[in-house]
């Protein structure tokens, strides 16, 4: 599924394929936006100075699951970049978001979230006590993906990856896709719905989405890739 993000055929073996779903497609390539690029107003970024833009991820707590406790721990640069760089520099999950390199390069993009305005917050994803995946978090309707569908006010999208190779193919990526989706849910009262944006090619990523209890909405033409929008409705979320 961080994101998400493939840019060469995907395998029709769900169980092979690890999940990896990212929003690369929004900042890569000559045209690209970034989602940090769109500046908000003051006066909105003042309205929301008593609650955060995603209603304080770090307070949300942990989430019961099949596979066991997951809770999203909010990412600390001094505490996590080894980790992180070293799952953006597997060669898998480098080809979905594109952040191989020296520790610059992901340190770079987790300062861009961590100081920014808030509307997009990368965490761990943490089961069973160890971290395994990494998770952006991000309000999808102050996102340049709102530019590409009819956003609502407080969409709210993710971006993930499972870190370890033992993580993948074992139907985590279901699991927890559920499991996070139904957090934002209970965690964010104003949002109705929960969005992402797998590349159409990705077949096990758009799949684990769908066993999930997302919905596949449309097919969306992004900078760099072309997506399915993949929705979790708040109406529909007992009925799939």
């Amino acid at each position: 599924m961080p994101p998400t993000d493939a840019r060469t055929a995907a395998r029709t073996d769900v169980r092979t394929v690890p999940v990896s779903d990212h929003g690369a497609g929004l900042r890569t390539g000559s045209d690209s936006e970034d989602t940090l690029e769109l500046r908000l107003p003051d006066e909105f970024l003042a309205l929301c100075e008593a609650d955060d833009l995603l209603d304080r991820i770090g307070d949300w707590g942990p989430t019961r699951t099949p596979a066991g406790s997951f809770h999203l721990v909010p990412a600390e640069v001094e505490r996590d970049l080894p980790l992180i760089g070293r799952w953006m520099n597997d060669p898998t999950v480098a080809t979905f978001w594109e952040l191989a390199g020296t520790p610059c390069v992901t340190e770079a993009h987790l300062r861009s979230q961590l100081g920014g305005d808030g509307r997009s917050v990368p965490c761990l994803g943490v089961l069973e006590g160890t971290p395994m995946s990494y998770w952006e978090i991000y309000r999808a309707d102050l996102d340049p993906l709102a530019r590409h569908y009819p956003a609502r006010p407080h969409d709210t999208g993710l971006h993930l990856l499972f870190g370890g190779v033992a993580d993948r193919g074992r139907g985590l990526g279901s699991i927890l896709l559920r499991a996070v989706a139904d957090l934002v849910l209970d965690r964010r009262p104003s949002c109705a719905r929960v969005v992402a944006e797998p590349d159409l090619r990705n077949t096990p990523s758009v799949s684990a989405f769908l066993s999930a209890g997302f919905r596949f909405s449309a097919e969306v033409d992004l900078p760099a890739k072309r997506a399915a929008l993949m929705v979790r409705d708040r109406v529909l979320r007992d009925a799939l």
